[in-house]
């Protein structure tokens, strides 16, 4: 007997919000856990979207925490505040209306190489896993919760998925909230992995064929099924009550 992997045989069925809420404690696993900082979005289609808020940890997050906004930032449905720094949120939705899911933050190696601004190579296969071009917005001018800077910075990543904000942290955007997992978790990887050759005194040159990178620079992210549904489970048995209330 021959078994198709399928979403549906491996995980429970999830809502949106409960996508959003396992999105968020799983990368918070992952190196993207600077204390308060961090916004999640997923457009409705129907000039709202589904937000993480604001005072809110990523590993505490659930599911009736999460908020709707409208692209003014105002709440219209939910019991708390909205992000201080989702004015770049709301600009890249209204830029890229198509765009269904975006993920910012501040894990270590990837906001580390947005200080440096530069961009590392993916050094093995994993770094690139998840697909995505990556930018790096070298001026990221304005407060957090500057509209101008905000649309000035989605601007400059013309239509890459993946962005390195300067002095500021990543940006990571998908059609599903597996291909936001997939294309965060091989990002920070990627930073992680370059850091350390360069650290060894290795040269930072990717050791990966060309026609493996463009490939993978095409993907839309959807094709590695399993990974993020293995994630979701650990999350699951870590906190079986965490898609509860």
């Amino acid at each position: 007997m021959t078994f198709e992997p399928t979403a549906e045989k491996l995980l429970p069925d999830l809502s949106e919000k409960e996508e959003l809420v396992l999105l968020a404690r799983t990368l918070w696993r992952e190196g993207y856990n600077d204390h308060l900082a961090g916004h999640i979005t997923c457009n409705l289609g129907d000039g709202t979207l589904l937000c993480n808020p604001w005072l809110i940890t990523w590993d505490e997050l659930r599911p009736s925490q999460v908020i709707r906004i409208d692209l003014e930032g105002r709440v219209v449905e939910g019991d708390w505040p909205a992000p201080l720094g989702i004015p770049l949120h709301l600009e890249l939705h209204r830029l890229r209306p198509d765009t269904r899911w975006a993920l910012h933050n501040h894990p270590l190696y990837g906001t580390v190489w947005s200080d440096m601004g530069e961009v590392p190579p993916a050094m093995d296969q994993s770094s690139a896993l998840g697909g995505g071009r990556l930018a790096l917005v070298s001026d990221y001018g304005g407060a957090v919760n500057d509209r101008d800077a905000a649309r000035r910075a989605v601007e400059a990543m013309g239509d890459a998925e993946l962005a390195l904000l300067a002095g500021h942290g990543v940006f990571v955007l998908g059609g599903s909230a597996r291909a936001v997992h997939q294309r965060a978790v091989a990002l920070e990887q990627r930073c992680q992995r370059a850091w350390h050759v360069r650290a060894a005194g290795g040269p930072l040159v990717s050791p990966l064929p060309d026609w493996f990178t463009d490939r993978m620079a095409r993907s839309d992210g959807e094709g590695f099924i399993g990974f993020w549904e293995a994630m979701v489970r650990a999350e699951l048995r870590a906190d079986p009550g965490v898609l509860d209330g």
